[in-house]
This record gives C-alpha cells, structure tokens and sequence, in this order.
C-alpha cells in the first residue's frame, strides 16, 4: 500500500506516528527504526536489518533502467522545486 502521512516535528525531534501505522505494522514504543537520507527524501523502516537491503534493491532496479541513485535524486529535487513554485 502506498499512502502519504504527513508528520510534525515537536520538541526535541519527536515524531508521533499515526496510531493506524502504528497498529498496522504492530509497532510497540521502545521498537528500533531505521532512517535511510537519500539526500533530502527520508525513507523510515521499522525493521533494522531491511534499510541496507532495501538501499541495494533500489540501486539495483535504477541500474537496470540505466539510472543511478543521484540521477533520481536531481529528478526528485527538480520535481519538489516544480511542485513549490505551483502551489
């Protein structure tokens, strides 16, 4: 499933998340997560040993489409400026 969840920052970098992710992905508090930075597009994985393998799986689907992770990375920042300069 593909969804978008906005968050707020609050005091000393906390993030809550949604009680409905929470339940859906049976996250308890004191549970480690994985913050992967692809320069500037986060990717929060609650399942520590996944990030690595998911980075791998990523960079080996943009190799085989002639892509590299920093080429989708312009494209994203370009998008981003478009989608600002919209609304």
């Amino acid at each position: 499933m593909t969804r978008t969840v906005s968050l707020t920052l609050a005091q000393r970098g906390v993030l809550t998340l949604p009680k409905d992710v929470r339940d859906e992905y049976g996250l308890e508090p004191g549970d480690q997560m994985s913050l992967l930075d692809l320069g500037g597009v986060f990717v929060l994985s609650p399942h520590r040993s996944e990030v690595d393998a998911l980075a791998d799986r990523v960079a080996r689907s943009l190799k085989t489409k002639g892509e590299s992770l920093q080429s989708m990375l312009t494209a994203v920042r370009e998008e981003r400026e478009h989608y600002g300069r919209k609304h």
